[in-house]
């Protein structure tokens, strides 16, 4: 079992056999997820690009597509209402 050290700034090292398990690269966040009986898990905060596919999706509404979306862009000249 892996185990690690807190310090005095409340820091943690992940030993690097969990870091090769969970796919954590520097500059990856983890999330800290305390379950119902107490249990922390800790797993990465990442989102798999493909998860996000009709998220935004509403119903009766057709799809845009990227050229309308420039030529609202331009029409809007870039600015913010």
């Amino acid at each position: 079992m892996a185990a690690a050290r807190l310090s005095t700034k409340g820091q943690l090292v992940i030993p690097k056999v969990i870091r090769d398990r969970l796919g954590l690269h520097p500059g990856d966040r983890v999330d800290f997820v305390v379950q119902d009986n107490g249990d922390v898990v800790v797993r990465p905060a990442v989102v798999d690009v493909r998860s996000l596919k009709g998220m935004l999706h509403r119903p009766g509404m057709r799809a845009v597509s990227i050229e309308e979306m420039n030529r609202a862009i331009r029409e809007r000249g870039g600015r913010m209402p």
